[in-house]
């Protein structure tokens, strides 16, 4: 197991190191820069500006410097006065982390619930039901839905707020908005699993020793049936993060979102920089947690 781990820790940090070089060399021959503007700046402050930042260092010394304070942990200062790259991101990343965790919470919960339902009723009305709310689900973008849930939710019936941030009701329609679709994958994929689970011997014998058929469910069924749900749950948490982006810009949520929009067009490096290198590090770890929970719910992959 320990092997195992070591592994996937040795390529989620090849691969980070792959898209931090990528995103800093893409991001300097960008056409533009961070002194650009429709003013243009006297020749000698320009050129104290580009001193200041290393920008007057050959492109290659530039990266170094970058990757040394990779390693010091120090992702700089934002270019444009908001401060250590650290401390700008904090906050936010707080935020999104919660909108995120919520999200996956109610896709989790909802698919899961959804899919053994439907399996349990196969070929009922139930089934068809729920299979065809969950393909809708997945079918309407989250940039189409989140607006219908803050007109219906918060304008119409006023049961929740429709911007901003404060308690747990701003994060009920965020939530939903971003879940709902991988809710509905999520019953899919649990429906399919369940159904072929429910169908082998030790399911049979469980029955055969009288137990309830929740239990049987519950406690045989669920574990192994969970397992293709597991392994989804990387590419739903990294479609979490990057879908809420623009669910935070919709519902003018705090988050890491809009640092995606400002940071690039402000030509901020370091805060681009910074940003990317946290999202990706987050995506990194979510699927070597993943890897790793499904290895341990699945004794027949090999951890040597």
């Amino acid at each position: 197991m320990t092997a195992f781990v070591l592994r996937r820790l040795l390529g989620g940090l090849v691969a980070l190191f792959c898209i931090i070089t990528l995103t800093f060399f893409l991001l300097r021959l960008a056409p533009g820069g961070p002194f650009d503007s429709d003013r243009p700046l006297d020749a000698a402050i320009r050129q104290n500006l580009e001193r200041r930042w290393g920008l007057d260092q050959p492109l290659l010394s530039q990266y170094l410097l970058y990757l040394r304070g990779i390693a010091r942990l120090d992702l700089g200062v934002s270019m444009t006065g908001r401060g250590p790259i650290r401390t700008v991101l904090a906050a936010p990343l707080l935020k999104s982390l919660l909108i995120g965790a919520a999200a996956l919470a109610f896709a989790v919960a909802f698919g899961l619930a959804a899919g053994i339902l439907a399996a349990v009723r196969q070929n009922r009305f139930t089934d068809y039901a729920l299979m065809s709310l969950s393909m809708l689900g997945f079918s309407i973008p989250n940039m189409v839905l989140a607006p219908v849930l803050a007109i219906v939710f918060a304008v119409e019936l006023g049961w929740l707020p429709s911007s901003g941030w404060g308690g747990w009701q701003h994060l009920v329609l965020p939530a939903a908005a971003l879940g709902v679709a991988f809710a509905g994958r999520i019953a899919r994929l649990m429906r399919a699993s369940m159904l072929e689970v429910i169908r082998e011997d030790f399911i049979r014998t469980a029955r055969a020793k009288g137990l309830a058929e929740s239990a049987v469910i519950l406690r045989h069924a669920l574990r192994k049936a969970a397992s293709p749900i597991v392994s989804y749950l990387g590419p739903a948490a990294a479609g979490i993060l990057t879908g809420s982006i623009v669910i935070e810009q919709i519902f003018a949520l705090p988050g890491l979102g809009h640092f995606f929009v400002d940071a690039p067009n402000e030509r901020d490096y370091p805060l681009v920089l910074g940003t990317v290198l946290l999202y990706s590090t987050l995506l990194i770890l979510f699927n070597i947690a993943v890897d790793i929970a499904q290895a341990l719910l699945n004794p027949r992959i090999r951890l040597q």
